[in-house]
């Protein structure tokens, strides 16, 4: 069974004339992808891994170099492509911890048990993230939902074996 990965970053452009290109970290320190040394790299389902030579901080994101790319023609090949890490060598977290690819799919309902739907993504708002949810099969209604992910406050359980996340959340809003 071929091992699942989780999204860390995406290459959005190239950078410099030297190979260098740009990155966007979706990690909560940015620069955590640096640790990495071998990247798989996901352009539209086709998959290649690239050995990273250099990894720094550059304003709100990153570039990285990767062996065999020392110009900017070559760069250009790795733009647009997702950059994913095998999830057996994420670091553990602590209780109540979860990685985004964890949470998504997992089912929502409130404290009454009113199924809202499965986690589609999550999302970033510099606040704190929010859950995606979609319809699901038994959902309550169609409708998408945004639910802050705020634990202890809206979110009140998640249990990773049931792939149920329990939420206090007006099932109208």
């Amino acid at each position: 069974m071929k091992e699942k990965s989780a999204v860390m970053s995406k290459i959005t452009s190239v950078y410099g004339v030297k190979g260098w290109v740009k990155v966007i970290s979706y990690a909560q320190e940015k620069e955590n992808i640096c640790k990495y040394k071998g990247w798989v790299l996901d352009s539209s389902g086709k998959k290649r891994t690239v050995k990273v030579l250099d990894c720094k901080s550059h304003g709100s994101g990153l570039v990285a170099r990767f062996e065999g790319c020392n110009d900017r023609e070559l760069a250009k090949q790795y733009c647009g492509s997702l950059v994913t890490i095998p999830q057996s060598e994420l670091p553990n977290l602590g209780d109540g911890e979860y990685y985004w690819h964890q949470l998504e799919g997992m089912k929502v309902a409130t404290l009454d048990s009113v199924l809202l739907g499965t986690v589609s993504h999550l999302i970033e708002t510099g606040s704190n993230d929010v859950l995606v949810v979609k319809k699901c099969k038994d959902s309550l209604d169609g409708k998408e939902r945004l639910i802050p992910y705020l634990p202890d406050q809206v979110v009140k359980s998640v249990d990773l074996e049931k792939g149920l996340i329990e939420v206090d959340w007006e099932p109208d809003f």
